[in-house]
C-alpha cells in the first residue's frame, strides 16, 4: 500500500486526509504541536468561522489580497456551498449569519474538530503529534520525512505546515522559491485623544484612507484600548500588508467616521441648526455616532458643549466637521488581530499547478493552505481556502 505523510495537522491537511481513499492508502499526519487543528480551535472566538457565504468564485476571490488569479480555478470545482454540503452529509448543519459568516450551529468549533476526527478514524489515518519535521530528502521515487521521532517513508507528500519561517526553510531547501513572510490581518496602534477612554465605541460604516499609498477601505470600525480596529482597518492591513512592513507600520490615515463627505456632513448640520436653534451642541444628535464620541469630538473641537446650537460659528462647525470627516491619525505600530494571526508570504504560487495543488518542481508533492503566498481577509475566507485546495489535492490523489 502506498504511503501518503501529510505534514501539518491543520485545517488543509485534516481536509485533504478527510477526503482521501482510506482503501487505497495508508495516511498519517505529522503534526508538531501536542494537539491538531488549533486555528480551527481558536477561530471566530471559538465559534470557528467555517466559510463565508458567498457563492460566486468570481466574487469570492475577491476577499483575497494575493492568491485570488490563482484560486479562481479551485474555486469553479469546490467553492462555500459545496463546504457547506460536505459538512451537511456529516450532520453538521451550518448558519449563515448577517454578515455572511457561516458558522456550525452547535457555535462550538469542536464540532468541527470531531467531524474530522471521525473522517480521519473512519480512514484509519494515523495522527502522530508532538513531531516534528526537521528536513525532507528526496531518495529515487520516495520521500525520506526525518523527524524528532524517527524517519518515515512517503511516496506522496502533502505540505499543509502553516506559514512559520522553520517549514517555509525545509520547502526552500527541496528547491521552492520563497516570498518574504510580513504579517497581514492586524489592528492599528494609535495614541489619540480623540480615541482616549473610548474603547468599545463602535461605528457601522467609517471611511479609512492612506494618502501617502493612495489606498481607501470602508465597513465596521471599532476603537480599541491601543487605537482602531474592525473590518475596515483589517481589510485595508490585508491588502497593504507589504507596503505597511516596508513603512515599518509608521504611517498617518485620515478617518471619516461618518462616512459622509464634508459638504453633505455641513447642510445637515446647518439644517439641524434652523430646526433647533435652542438646543445645546452637547445634547444634540445630528450624526449617527455614541454621545460620549459625540462629547469627545466637541472637546477636542474646543466647542464648550453647553453652547446653544444657534451660536456654533462657522469656524467652530469646519472644525467638528473636519474631526468627524477627515480626523488624521499616526499610525505607530500594529497589533495582532485576536488569535488569528495571518501572514502574506509563503512558497511562490508560480511553482504550483492549481489544477490539483501539485508542485511543478517535485514529483508526487502537494502544497496547500498558509504555506502557500495566499491569505484573504477575515470572515472564513482562509478556511475557505484550505478547504478547497485540501479537497483538489484528495481529488487527485484518489484518481491515481
Amino acid at each position: 500500500m502506498k504511503q501518503i505523510i501529510i505534514i501539518g495537522g491543520g485545517a488543509a491537511g485534516f481536509f485533504c486526509a478527510s477526503n482521501l481513499d482510506g482503501n487505497k492508502y495508508s495516511i498519517t499526519i505529522l503534526e508538531q504541536n501536542s494537539d491538531v487543528l488549533q486555528k480551527v480551535k481558536i477561530s471566530g472566538g471559538g465559534r470557528c468561522n467555517v466559510t463565508h457565504a458567498c457563492f460566486d468564485p468570481k466574487e469570492l476571490v475577491q476577499f483575497y489580497p494575493r492568491g485570488n488569479k490563482e484560486l479562481l480555478s479551485v474555486f469553479t470545482k469546490f467553492q462555500p456551498g459545496d463546504t457547506m454540503e460536505w459538512f451537511d452529509q456529516r450532520n453538521v448543519p451550518l448558519k449563515i449569519e448577517n454578515d455572511n459568516r457561516t458558522f456550525p450551529e452547535s457555535n462550538s468549533s469542536q464540532t468541527i474538530i470531531n467531524t474530522f476526527l471521525n473522517e480521519t478514524q473512519k480512514k484509519n489515518v494515523t495522527v502522530k503529534t508532538k513531531c516534528t519535521v526537521k528536513e525532507i530528502e528526496k531518495q529515487d521515487e520516495k520521500y525520506i520525512v526525518k523527524t524528532n521521532s524517527g524517519d518515515f517513508e512517503a511516496d506522496y507528500i502533502v505540505y499543509t505546515t502553516g506559514s512559520s519561517p522553520k517549514s517555509l526553510k525545509i520547502v526552500e531547501n527541496l528547491g521552492h522559491k520563497i516570498v518574504p513572510l510580513v504579517p497581514s490581518l492586524f489592528t492599528f496602534n494609535i495614541k489619540d485623544e480623540l480615541l482616549k477612554d473610548l474603547p468599545g465605541t463602535s461605528f457601522e460604516n467609517a471611511g479609512i484612507s492612506i494618502p501617502q499609498l493612495k489606498t481607501d477601505e470602508s465597513g465596521p470600525l471599532l476603537i480599541t484600548h491601543w487605537g482602531l480596529s474592525g473590518p475596515a482597518v483589517l481589510k485595508i492591513s490585508a491588502w497593504e500588508a507589504i507596503s505597511l512592513a516596508k513603512l515599518k507600520y509608521n504611517f498617518e490615515i485620515e478617518v471619516n467616521f461618518i462616512s459622509i463627505d464634508m459638504d453633505e456632513a455641513e447642510e445637515l448640520f446647518q439644517n439641524f441648526k434652523q430646526s433647533n436653534p435652542k438646543k445645546s451642541i452637547g445634547q444634540s444628535k445630528i450624526f449617527e455616532i455614541t454621545n460620549r464620541f459625540w462629547q469627545k469630538i466637541l472637546e477636542i473641537s474646543k466647542v464648550d458643549l453647553n453652547k446653544q446650537v444657534a451660536n456654533i460659528s462657522g469656524k467652530e462647525m469646519q472644525k467638528i466637521l473636519e474631526n468627524l470627516c477627515k480626523k488624521k491619525f499616526q499610525v505607530t505600530g500594529k497589533s495582532t488581530f485576536k488569535d488569528e494571526f495571518v501572514t502574506a508570504g509563503g512558497v511562490d504560487l508560480k511553482e504550483i499547478n492549481f489544477k490539483n495543488m501539485s508542485s511543478k518542481l517535485l514529483p508526487h508533492f502537494y502544497i496547500a493552505g498558509e504555506v502557500l503566498n495566499i491569505d484573504a481577509v477575515t470572515g472564513g475566507f482562509n478556511f475557505q481556502a484550505c478547504w478547497s485546495e485540501g479537497w483538489l489535492i484528495a481529488q487527485d490523489l484518489n484518481t491515481l
